[in-house]
C-alpha cells in the first residue's frame, strides 16, 4: 500500500525527478508502519526504476524518471513468464519497427545519422566475428528507434531485439549472404531516413524486418522464447 501510494505521488509530480522522498524515519512516523515495512515499500520502488537508493549520511531514495529501460525490463519479463512463440515475437517486430522508422525520417538528427552509419559499417564488415556482427546489427535497429525519439517505442525494441537474438540460431542462419543482404537492406532504410521520407523508410524497413522473419522460421524449428536472467 505505501508503495503503490509514493508510486502514484511521483508519477502524479509530487515528488520531480532529483528530489528525495521523506527519510525512513519520518515515513515510518507518518504513517505508523515499521521500518522494515517502509524499506521494502522503497525496494518495491527501486525494482520499478521509480526511485535510486543511495547510503551514507547524504543518501536516501531519490526519484528517477521512468525511461525506455524500464519499458525494456517490463517486456522482457512479459516474454519470460508467458513464454511467447519466437513467430509472435516476428510478428510484433514487423509491427512496430516500420513505425519507428518512419518517425526516424521524420524527428532524426545529424547525430542520429552519424550512430546509424556507424553500425551499419560494421554490418558490412564481412571480416569481423558472428557477434560483432550481430551486436553491430542491434545497433543499427536500435538506432533507429533512437532516432524516433519516441521513449516507449525505444523500449519495446530493446526489449524485442534481445529476445529475438537470444532465441535465434544465429550460427546456423547468418552466412556472407545474409550479411551483405542486411547491410543493403539497412543501407536502404538508412538513405530514406537521411532523405527524411517517412512513406519509403516504413516501406524498406517492413519489407526488410519481414523477410529475416520469413527466413529466421525457415531454420528456427524451436517455437519457444528462452532468455537468461541477464536480459
Amino acid at each position: 500500500m505505501l508503495a503503490g501510494d509514493l508510486r502514484e505521488r511521483i508519477l502524479r509530480g509530487d515528488f520531480p525527478a532529483g528530489t528525495a522522498l521523506p527519510p525512513e524515519r519520518e515515513l515510518v512516523n507518518q504513517t505508523r508502519m515499521s521500518r522494515t515495512t517502509v524499506r521494502e515499500a522503497l525496494r518495491i520502488l527501486e525494482v520499478q526504476g521509480l526511485v535510486s537508493i543511495k547510503t551514507g549520511r547524504a543518501g536516501g531514495a531519490f526519484v528517477r524518471q521512468p525511461d525506455g529501460d524500464a519499458v525494456a525490463t517490463s517486456v522482457s519479463l512479459l516474454i519470460r513468464g508467458q513464454q511467447l512463440r519466437l513467430t509472435a515475437l516476428l510478428e510484433t517486430r514487423e509491427a512496430i519497427e516500420p513505425a519507428c522508422a518512419g518517425l526516424a525520417a521524420k524527428y532524426r538528427t545529424d547525430a542520429d545519422l552519424a550512430i546509424l552509419d556507424t553500425a551499419n559499417r560494421t554490418v558490412g564488415d564481412l571480416d569481423i566475428p558472428l557477434e560483432q556482427f550481430l551486436q553491430a546489427n542491434v545497433d543499427w535497429h536500435l538506432a533507429v528507434a533512437g532516432a524516433s525519439h519516441n521513449e516507449l517505442l525505444t523500449g519495446f525494441m530493446s526489449a524485442l531485439s534481445k529476445a529475438i537474438y537470444s532465441s535465434t540460431e544465429n550460427t546456423a542462419f547468418v552466412d556472407e549472404q545474409v550479411r551483405r543482404t542486411t547491410y543493403r537492406a539497412h543501407k536502404t532504410v538508412t538513405d530514406a531516413i537521411r532523405a527524411q521520407d517517412s512513406a519509403a523508410a516504413m516501406r524498406r524497413m517492413s519489407k526488410h524486418v519481414h523477410g529475416y522473419a520469413e527466413a529466421v522460421v525457415q531454420v528456427e524449428e524451436r517455437t519457444q522464447i528462452t532468455l537468461d536472467e541477464t536480459h
